[in-house]
């Protein structure tokens, strides 16, 4: 169902399984329910659809993955949206964690170059 987003991977984890696509952590398999990986962005959809979030612990918060409508489980078509919803939040994340390299100011710089000529 989901081989039209592309390279998608399963690994086993935490008695359920992780699935990433090009790299990117964007769904969870829990007890034979398919969660996908939500941010700011797309949460809305997902809560507009009546969806409650992961939670695999009742006393711990919720995780940023939730179902897709009951209607997308059915068809792969209507599947297809909602995973690369995911696929996009789990890019958004990682751009987001992603270190930055620091970048010399401008003056260092053309300091640099006067002390060359």
């Amino acid at each position: 169902m989901l081989a039209p987003l592309g390279d998608v991977t399963a690994r086993r984890m935490f008695g359920g399984w992780g699935l990433r696509c090009g790299g990117l952590f964007f769904a969870i398999v829990s007890d034979d329910v398919l969660y996908l990986k939500a941010d700011d962005v797309t949460r809305a959809r997902f809560e507009a659809e009546g969806l409650e979030p992961f939670r695999p612990m009742a006393d711990r918060p919720a995780l940023p993955y939730y179902p897709p409508p009951d209607d997308a489980l059915e068809d792969p078509e209507a599947l297809l949206p909602w995973a690369r919803l995911a696929v996009e939040a789990a890019r958004r994340t990682r751009d987001a964690a992603a270190p930055r390299k620091p970048r010399s100011p401008r003056g260092a710089q053309a300091s640099r170059m006067s002390r060359r000529n």
